[in-house]
């Protein structure tokens, strides 16, 4: 029977080191992508950071935000959200930069009575104009798992999907004079907060205390597929946009994708600016009018 030499098992050894290492190196975790921001304690990293909670109280909510800026990305959280009688109660995850002329890209989750489903709520800002929101009702219980939120914004659009399933996507619509977030890089920040005063069927319902503290979980954020930006610079430059690996940059939806896509607001869209006649009784804003 042959043995190994010794030189053998010290090279084994070695790279069994090295490959220990990459894979630690390579695993995210919140700690080293995100700072809790406030909260007075509420907000936790847990599990050696693959956790986060945030908590809300009579006193306080809490929040967090990434320590990088991103401008284009495809970025993934999973997220578990209060359970229960969540009635006022929000939990916010956007991308978002600064100043007055912000630009923005909006998940919130509207809490409700024991029972009554989630309101998801989304909106774009470009140069500091929202009123661009649809509201959908989810086809699963949030409370009761994980389940993933990816926004996915190149040049071209910004696509929201749940679970790998798009419900909306907003296109650059410049051709016909809507500004599009695609100068200002952005955040994420995450919040749990009391909006007792509109949140909930217009603010009928106020948060029961009696069920606090309201908690919400996050975990397997992913931002692989995202451009950093530092001082002006980018983590793509302009011959890593064009590699496989940055194909995300041009990414739009397909056929499967787009029939998803129509099933999800046929089904579950509960609110769109875009059919609100009412609102808008001099006419559509122009980007409704795009395919």
């Amino acid at each position: 029977m042959a043995f190994p030499s010794t030189s053998s098992l010290c090279i084994t050894t070695l790279l069994l080191v090295v490959v220990s290492w990459a894979t630690s190196a390579s695993a995210r975790n919140f700690y080293q992508d995100f700072d809790i921001t406030w909260g007075d304690g509420r907000a936790q990293i847990l599990n050696n950071g693959d956790l986060l909670t945030l908590s809300l109280d009579k006193a306080s909510g809490s929040g967090f935000q990434s320590k990088n800026e991103y401008l284009f990305g495809k970025i993934d959280m999973q997220l578990k959200l209060v359970p229960g009688n969540s009635a006022g109660t929000v939990t916010a995850y956007y991308l978002s930069s600064n100043g007055s002329t912000w630009d923005e890209i909006d998940f919130e989750f509207l809490g409700n009575l024991s029972g009554d489903p989630y309101i998801l709520h989304t909106n774009v800002f470009s140069q500091g104009k929202g009123n661009r929101e649809q509201q959908f009702y989810l086809w699963f219980d949030p409370t009761a798992d994980f389940h993933t939120y990816s926004i996915l914004w190149n040049p071209q659009r910004i696509i929201f999907s749940v679970d790998g399933t798009p419900i909306r996507e907003f296109k650059n619509a410049e051709s016909v004079g809507v500004p599009f977030p695609k100068a200002q890089p952005m955040r994420i920040f995450s919040s749990l907060w009391n909006a007792d005063d509109w949140a909930t069927r217009g603010g009928l319902v106020k948060t029961d205390w009696t069920q606090a503290p309201f908690t919400a979980s996050y975990r397997n954020f992913n931002a692989d597929n995202a451009c950093v930006s530092s001082s002006g610079s980018s983590s793509c430059t302009s011959s890593s946009s064009s590699s496989a690996g940055n194909a995300w940059l041009a990414e739009e939806l397909d056929s499967t994708s787009q029939e998803r896509l129509k099933w999800v607001q046929s089904n579950y869209m509960i609110y769109n600016y875009c059919t609100d006649a009412k609102r808008f009784p001099q006419g559509f804003p122009p980007e409704c009018s795009m395919s």
